[in-house]
């Protein structure tokens, strides 16, 4: 299941992020052994987005391809605010945030529970213009809470951005686009398969069982204990 076309700049932007991602082995191929995914999905393939904070070129580059996306999709004067999800997303939004030169704030995933009994940390002004950016979305629902959240809380958000976008999954968007929300993102799992065959850096029975998932995640994803519809 190919995603929708994207510019050459896209692109572009997914390959250098899939090969910054092998590179510091952040990408696990393993479809001997699947992995579970939160969403319940079964899948030969992971990716590990928090590995990025321990590689400072690597994380600055990837910090420059968001900050692009950002300003070229949301807009050169249409942000605010700069929020990171609770917690892969607080880093990606402080260095974006310091990129672009806008305040940053960060969400929990549920109110602190004490003192002001806080989701939202930083200093937000209502009507506030707010992107969210996360490490990665699988299906795009655990961002609807943190975009309630910042909502609730009196800001406008109408985009999310994320590094790694599985983008294989059938309705993946759906909870995002009900409540009027665009997900961006810089790589998915074909721009990794793309730089993983160039580079030959997995054996030729992974590539083929990856494809497979990719082209049927569904179907790969049922016959592995996965989740099926």
């Amino acid at each position: 299941m190919q995603t929708a076309s994207r510019t050459p700049e896209q692109k572009q932007a997914g390959l250098t992020t899939a090969r910054i991602l092998l590179e510091i082995k952040a990408v696990n191929f393993r479809p001997e052994e699947p992995y579970t995914l939160t969403s319940g999905w079964a899948s030969p393939v992971y990716v590990d987005c928090r590995k990025v904070i321990s590689f400072p070129r690597a994380r600055t580059t990837i910090t420059q391809l968001m900050t692009a996306a950002i300003l070229r999709e949301a807009g050169y004067e249409s942000t605010d605010a700069i929020a990171g999800g609770e917690t892969a997303g607080i880093p990606y939004a402080a260095w974006i945030s310091q990129q672009m030169g806008l305040p940053m704030l960060y969400v929990r995933k549920k109110p602190k529970g004490f003192g002001r009994n806080a989701q939202i940390e930083g200093e937000m002004k209502p009507g506030s213009r707010v992107v969210l950016v996360e490490d990665l979305a699988s299906d795009g629902a655990s961002k609807v809470n943190f975009v309630n959240a910042l909502r609730e809380a009196g800001a406008e958000i109408s985009h999310s951005y994320v590094v790694f976008f599985y983008s294989v999954f059938p309705g993946a968007l759906k909870s995002l686009n009900e409540i009027g929300v665009h997900l961006g993102y810089l790589a998915n799992w074909w721009d990794v398969l793309e730089v993983a065959e160039q580079d030959g850096l997995f054996d030729k029975r992974k590539i083929d069982d990856v494809r497979s998932f990719l082209h049927d995640p569904v179907q790969w994803s049922k016959l592995h204990g996965g989740r099926a519809e």
